[in-house]
């Protein structure tokens, strides 16, 4: 896998092994970052970050933090050892838990919440608590299976769907 843009495009990074995580493919990754716009300085929560690409894309293209969260053992492996390739010990936060458990031990909030989760478990209630962690006109993106009907609740409003085939992005921002 490769950085796409930003101050390191082009890096390579190791995605893990097996087929518990469904990295996201460049032309989708770089469709969501195109959509979100200048991220420069802004705060991002990878919710679900199988190799680590969204965080070490937003990074690239100047977010300020990135916290990745992950649960299994092999992502987590690849994530530790492409922080350390990248060289952003500094910028991103790898939290080992389960995003549910993760939740209830902070009520940190974030400029960008970006949710990837398995798709044969989306979780729905966790992604909506996820969704709950965005600032006040923050932005939550959800990639899902397509036909996948979600909607975070009434303090978000839809701003963008796009569909992949295979999948769907769908960006919401929060109210209030």
């Amino acid at each position: 896998m490769r950085i796409i843009a930003g101050a390191l495009k082009g890096r390579q990074f190791a995605s893990p092994r097996g087929h518990r995580t469904h990295p996201m493919s460049d032309k989708m990754r770089g469709a969501l970052f195109n959509a979100l716009g200048d991220i420069g300085g802004l705060t991002i929560l990878d919710a679900f970050a199988g190799s680590g690409a969204l965080g070490f894309e937003a990074v690239s293209r100047g977010a300020a933090q990135a916290t990745a969260i992950e649960r299994d053992r092999h992502a987590l492996q690849a994530i530790e050892s492409n922080i350390l390739n990248l060289g952003l010990k500094k910028e991103i936060k790898l939290v080992k838990a389960p995003a549910n458990s993760w939740l209830s031990t902070t009520d940190r909030q974030f400029d960008v919440i970006l949710c990837d989760p398995p798709y044969d478990s989306p979780q729905i209630m966790l992604l909506k608590k996820l969704a709950e962690r965005a600032k006040p006109a923050g932005i939550t993106v959800f990639s899902l299976p397509p036909g996948l009907e979600f909607q975070p609740g009434g303090n978000f409003e839809q701003v963008l769907s796009k569909n992949y085939g295979d999948s769907q992005l769908v960006f919401y921002r929060r109210l209030k």
